[in-house]
């Protein structure tokens, strides 16, 4: 007699994380009358009370512009964003806060690398190498490079599983390599790729690098001294902050050689019409008035993750993902993109010939929210033979009865385009 699957155990909620949900004021809010199952969090995650609150008490009490006020609002301003600063650094372990660079998120920090670090580096025929599993904000910024200094482009390829296919790194890692920028976790498909070896045998090259931590950081502890790197990018919208602001970290030997990228107010020592001289870093980098709120309710999500204990919140996901891979294998017609090694976050399906548009849609009808589409990783898509996919991606927040709801939902769907 056959004896029936076994099914898979939910993982149990950590006292660190049993509050965690009610920190969160738009997870109480209904969708098509049904609740909301945010698993969108590769896009942008939700804030948390705290950080909403922190925004708020900065606009009712101390708006102000900063560093060259005198009066009381300006110098409290001014005291809360480099406060924020601060706490980045240290979210980071950087070595100093001026090694921090307030940026609007990843795509403006690699960008500035590109121009500012690795663009006076350049000659004709040299080479930046990246991964086959890039978000385009880590291809287009060294593809326009790569165009105005005659560098080329090269390409790290991946395995069907979707693990980086090192079998030709250290062919690709030669004297002609000026630069390497990695995807720590892939956003796509939730690769978590093992950087620190790369990292290193880059290092031993004399090659410096990038690593691009957007989907990182919010899932398990970052150490920028114990990774190696030389520059690391971060968003505020995906670690439970705001929108429109970011991170950069750059060793600080490297940002003082760097040229500014911006130019503008704040960032200059002295401005004649013959010339001008500009600050040391960070504010080398940070022309204008910045985006003061976002820095620090950026700070104010980093305060919120380091309560509840990036160890905890790395632990309870991987448990959460893998009963996620293990509900939605059940789904008939299900097929899960992807199975590497290693994965945190995110996890990319399709559905038969159902286009995953049409998935997000009825799954949308269930109060279910996902990502459909390329995910800004077309060449990605391109290699595995999918022209897009659907992508349930977790967070924190994330509970075993959000996957049996999308899993559920899933299986109705399957009932339509099956």
């Amino acid at each position: 007699m056959t004896q029936p699957a076994s099914q898979p155990t939910p993982p149990s909620i950590p006292e660190a994380l049993a509050h965690v949900r009610a920190d969160f004021p738009i997870l109480q809010r209904q969708v098509h009358g049904k609740p909301l199952v945010y698993l969108d969090n590769a896009a942008s995650t939700q804030k948390p009370q705290h950080v909403i609150d922190t925004i708020n008490r900065y606009y009712a009490n101390e708006n102000s512009n900063i560093h060259r006020g005198v009066h009381l609002l300006s110098t409290e301003a001014t005291g809360a964003y480099e406060e924020a600063r601060g706490k980045i650094a240290r979210f980071l372990n950087a070595a100093d806060d001026s090694e921090i660079v307030f940026t609007r998120g990843t795509t403006e920090s690699v960008n500035l690398v590109a121009h500012s670090f690795v663009e006076p580096r350049l000659q004709p025929g040299d080479e930046i190498l990246i991964s086959a599993m890039e978000h385009h904000a880590n291809i287009v910024p060294w593809q326009l490079l790569c165009e105005r200094t005659g560098a080329k482009l090269k390409v790290i390829p991946v395995t069907d599983d979707v693990d980086l296919d090192l079998s030709t790194f250290d062919e690709l890692l030669n004297e002609r390599t000026k630069f390497l920028s990695l995807t720590y976790v892939s956003n796509a498909i939730g690769t978590v790729n093992d950087v620190k070896p790369l990292l290193a045998q880059a290092k031993a090259q004399g090659v410096p690098t990038l690593l691009d931590a957007a989907q990182a950081v919010q899932h398990m502890p970052v150490d920028v001294q114990e990774l190696g790197c030389d520059f690391l990018v971060l968003s505020g919208h995906k670690i439970y902050g705001p929108t429109g602001i970011g991170a950069l970290y750059g060793r600080r030997e490297l940002l003082d050689g760097m040229r500014p990228y911006q130019g503008g107010g704040d960032m200059i020592s002295h401005v004649t019409f013959e010339g001008s001289t500009f600050k040391e870093p960070p504010s080398r980098f940070e022309a204008g008035t910045p985006h003061i709120e976002g820095a620090i309710g950026l700070g104010a999500a980093v305060d919120y993750l380091s309560g509840v204990g990036l160890e905890a919140i790395h632990d309870y996901e991987s448990q959460l993902i893998d009963y996620a891979v293990a509900k939605l294998s059940e789904v008939d017609g299900l097929r899960i993109i992807g199975n590497p090694r290693n994965r945190s976050g995110a996890i990319s399906f399709t559905m038969g010939e159902a286009h995953p548009h049409d998935i997000g849609t009825v799954l949308d009808t269930e109060g279910v929210a996902i990502r459909s589409g390329h995910h800004c990783c077309e060449p990605l898509m391109q290699r595995l033979g999918v022209p897009a996919t659907a992508r349930a991606s977790f967070s924190l927040y994330n509970t075993p009865e959000d996957v049996d709801t999308l899993a559920a939902a899933l299986k109705k769907t399957s009932l339509l385009f099956m």
